[in-house]
């Protein structure tokens, strides 16, 4: 019964804690242009992914040169 109340007391507070009015905009608002299609894959997709791989190369390099070394 505790843990419903509690439940239920926390999702009240976040409904009245979201933004009322957030397609208003302010005084001062310049959001300028969306991102289009590819910018938004190029941006959250496939930097991600290069700078993995990019890191992730560094890290293994100084084993693979190692192993040419030991020979």
């Amino acid at each position: 019964m505790r843990a419903g109340a509690v439940s239920a007391a926390a999702t009240l507070m976040m409904l009245m804690s979201s933004p009322a009015m957030a397609l208003t905009p302010d005084d001062g608002d310049d959001p300028g242009t969306g991102l289009s299609v590819a910018q938004t894959l190029g941006l959250y997709v496939a930097i991600p992914i290069v700078l993995f791989v990019v890191i992730a190369g560094l890290v293994m390099l100084p084993s693979v040169v190692g192993k040419d070394k030991k020979k």
